[in-house]
């Protein structure tokens, strides 16, 4: 099947491969010339494990392309996914512009009957304005279907093709045929299409992602009272999560989430409720535990250091929102870095793939990032670890001990164990541990 992708970030670029690699041909376009420019020659514009390897080979076989023109990437296609951004505007809401812009090329181009998909993360009604958007460009029949995405940053490959579930919802019944023998090569063993009404598809991506970061909030707020009544998070959270309707995953305390997705996703779900009238209270509270948590960290370090800062310098370990990736969006390590430094904090910082993206922002700043994660504490009163990376989980602590001015670290992501900390001689500082 002939495939355009209009998009090539981690949605599209992702699903441009993936939908290559069953024996599609597919086309992803972008008008970034300099990200088209690196991945003509081969190059990756930003880290996900195992991507590059999918790219390259799929290049190399010709199923994959790429151009800047959405005309020329859609003249043939039988289908066309929408993976543009879809940022927050200042009410929360999501902004459609680059959608839109882009639906209304796609009008101009096509020549034959096309199924039109949004795979962007979008509001509830967007297919609506996607096909009035549509009939406005183009006299040529078309669909429009919704196909949203449940990528994670750092496993997204493998997510895509080896899905839980791919959810598709349409209203034209020629368009579920052509998604239908699209997406058989990843339902070969078990039914993982979901089929159903465009608005419930989009409803989906938006609920399943509130519900995600609803989870996170909730444990923090339960750590927090931990601190306060003596108990400990850890054995709390393997308590609660050894109950099967409550699981393990997404219970783990820390600094809160960030990254692309959980933030402007349940600011979006909010304004949506405002919009119709409805208010949707458990959300709002989400969002702020997810903000206080980092400014409630970020308070107790500096209460550490009494008010005394001048010529204090903090080690960061970790700048990206959760390991495996390089997305520094909504990262909690940068609020910290932001609040060091208003309070008069040096740093020094470290993280594995996020350094080339962290140095612009930073740039002028009394922030030092340095070659490795050792080198960060050099000379550091304190270490905060924001990023639970695996190579900050064994750390040589005796060079770790010798290389900081005073034993004391801030774990951000409750890797380490409170006990061995103190035995190890260092003052030790989890969330919610006793």
């Amino acid at each position: 099947m002939q495939i355009a992708i209009i998009g090539t970030g981690y949605v599209g670029l992702v699903t441009g491969a993936g939908l290559a690699e069953t024996g599609n041909h597919v086309t992803c376009i972008d008008r970034d010339d300099a990200k088209i420019r690196m991945l003509l020659e081969g190059k990756i514009p930003f880290f996900e494990p195992g991507l590059d390897d999918l790219v390259l080979r799929n290049v190399k076989a010709g199923r994959l392309s790429f151009a800047r023109s959405v005309a020329e990437g859609v003249k043939d296609a039988a289908v066309v996914f929408l993976a543009v951004g879809t940022p927050s505007q200042s009410d929360g809401s999501a902004d459609l512009s680059q959608v839109l812009d882009a639906v209304a090329e796609v009008g101009k181009a096509i020549k034959d009957y096309t199924v039109v998909v949004t795979k962007s993360t979008v509001p509830v009604g967007t297919a609506d304005k996607v096909r009035a958007r549509l009939a406005e460009s183009t006299k040529v029949p078309f669909a429009v279907a919704s196909n949203p995405e449940f990528l994670k940053e750092g496993d997204a490959v493998n997510d895509f093709l080896k899905p839980d579930r791919i959810v598709v919802g349409t209203d034209d019944e020629r368009a579920r045929k052509v998604l239908e023998d699209l997406y058989s090569p990843f339902i070969i063993r078990e039914h993982r299409v979901l089929f159903m009404d465009v608005r419930s598809a989009e409803m989906t991506k938006y609920a399943a992602n509130a519900m995600l970061a609803t989870k996170i909030s909730f444990i923090n707020e339960i750590a927090n009272l931990c601190e306060k009544v003596g108990a400990d998070v850890e054995l709390v959270r393997k308590g609660i999560g050894a109950d099967a309707r409550i699981g393990t995953a997404f219970i783990y305390p820390g600094l809160g989430y960030g990254g692309s997705c959980f933030p402007k996703d349940v600011k979006a779900l909010v304004s949506t409720g405002r919009e119709y009238g409805q208010v949707l209270s458990i959300l709002e509270a989400v969002e702020s535990v997810n903000q206080k948590q980092r400014g409630r960290f970020l308070e107790r370090i500096l209460n550490h250091f009494g008010g005394k800062t001048a010529g204090k310098t903090v080690a960061v370990w970790g700048l990206s929102f959760k390991p495996r990736t390089d997305d520094l969006r909504e990262a909690p390590a940068l609020t910290l870095i932001d609040g060091f430094l208003s309070a008069g904090l040096k740093v020094r910082a470290y993280d594995p793939v996020g350094m080339d993206g962290a140095r612009p922002r930073f740039q002028g700043k009394d922030v030092v990032l340095t070659a490795d994660a050792l080198e960060a504490t050099r000379g550091a009163h304190a270490l905060v670890l924001c990023t639970e990376w695996s190579e900050f989980r064994q750390p040589d602590w005796d060079v770790v001990k010798q290389n900081l001015a005073a034993p004391v670290v801030f774990d951000g992501r409750n890797v380490y164990d409170p006990v061995r900390m103190r035995a190890l001689g260092f003052t030790y500082t989890g969330v919610g541990r006793r």
